[in-house]
């Protein structure tokens, strides 16, 4: 889902260029030692396709992307038939303005779009992941469904697995509470852990240990791009807090003082800057500052994340696994099972996922 964004087009030209020994695989946990042996696909053996509401081309968005700097210039032209060819397994997404449908006709259709793609190409599975712009967090009494939900929905009418690598509401939803809990699907999510998060979860169980309380834990974001526009909306910008505030709250008990504010750049394009100001109590009272500052391209550290959960949640599927991955919580703020803190703890948990599908190979 969000097919032609950013990140689903990163991740789309990583794969056929690690496939192809253009590049290394950087960042794929999967790709390392111990996930050798597991039974994971092949990443040449991904089939690529989605839905957008969008129509721009993926080779025309991964050209803008290797100008921002995100891709390496000349890939895009390296792999234009790969990017080509995932781009015409792209469906239109929505529900678009004006589009009269009810929530149980836009499932269906998707749905439909999901059974046909994996048909047509003899796919073994279908992994969805909901890559698209973060959304308001649903009210108690909207009527209808939210597109990610939609979705989410569709996925299971179709026995796919599911990963939502957004904030937005997807499987959680309270009206798919019993399609999930009887879909035998596996699924992960929610809201990908790729940066100021990512650093959080590390350095909180740090003062934890040591014995150093935290007074105040506060943060800034400035970012550009689809996501920027997305979180300038407070509405989204509070879903996606929700889950950075998580990892602070599960390793302290309670989420000190202190806000993470998200400012929309459009100038900065893919490109991020974190800031994190930490204050805390060392011995005798003394009052200390951690400052972090955290630089880096949001698509770039998202893509090889979406790959290692797309063959993860393949293998999973294959032996029989269903349900919420809590193994999985590395990858994640806001996972499902399983709690979001101690990077350490959830890497642990990982590898022993690792070992498990590998006894099962």
């Amino acid at each position: 889902m969000g097919a032609r964004g950013s990140v689903a087009t990163t991740a789309t030209a990583g794969c056929a260029a690690i496939a192809a020994g253009l590049h290394p695989p950087t960042g794929m946990v999967t790709e390392t030692p111990p996930f050798a042996d597991t039974g994971l696909p092949p990443l040449a053996s991904l089939v690529f396709g989605g839905h957008d509401t969008l129509d721009c081309p993926l080779a025309k968005r991964a050209e803008a992307l290797a100008e921002g700097g995100v891709l390496p210039h000349r890939l895009p032209t390296a792999v234009r038939a790969e990017l080509d060819a995932a781009d015409a397994e792209i469906r239109p997404g929505g529900p678009l303005p004006g589009d009269t449908r009810t929530d149980q006709q836009l499932i269906a259709a998707f749905a439909a779009d999901l059974t046909d793609f994996a048909h047509r190409h003899d796919l073994a599975r279908t992994v969805v992941v909901n890559v698209a712009s973060t959304e308001p967090a649903p009210g108690p009494d909207d009527p209808r469904l939210s597109a990610s939900s939609l979705y989410a929905a569709a996925a299971l009418r179709a026995g796919c697995s599911y990963v939502n690598f957004t904030p937005s509401t997807g499987l959680r939803a309270p009206q798919l509470a019993d399609d999930v809990a009887a879909c035998g699907l596996p699924h992960a999510g929610r809201d990908g852990k790729t940066g100021q998060t990512l650093l959080r979860s590390v350095l909180a169980p740090m003062f934890l240990q040591r014995a150093l309380p935290v007074r105040a834990w506060s943060g800034s974001n400035l970012l550009g791009g689809g996501d920027g526009a997305a979180l300038a909306d407070p509405a989204a910008a509070a879903a996606k807090n929700a889950g950075k505030e998580r990892v602070l709250t599960d390793t302290f008990g309670t989420a000190p003082e202190g806000e993470v504010h998200i400012d929309d750049v459009p100038a900065m394009g893919d490109w991020k800057t974190a800031w994190d100001h930490i204050a805390f109590d060392g011995f005798l009272g003394s009052r200390m500052i951690l400052q972090t500052i955290w630089q880096g391209c949001d698509s770039a550290l998202a893509a090889p994340l979406v790959l290692d959960l797309a063959r993860l949640l393949a293998r999973a599927h294959e032996v029989g696994l269903s349900g919420p991955r809590p193994e999985l919580g590395f990858y994640f703020k806001d996972p499902d099972g399983g709690t979001s803190a101690a990077l350490a703890e959830q890497y642990a948990t990982l590898l022993a996922f690792a070992e498990r599908l590998r006894g099962m190979a």
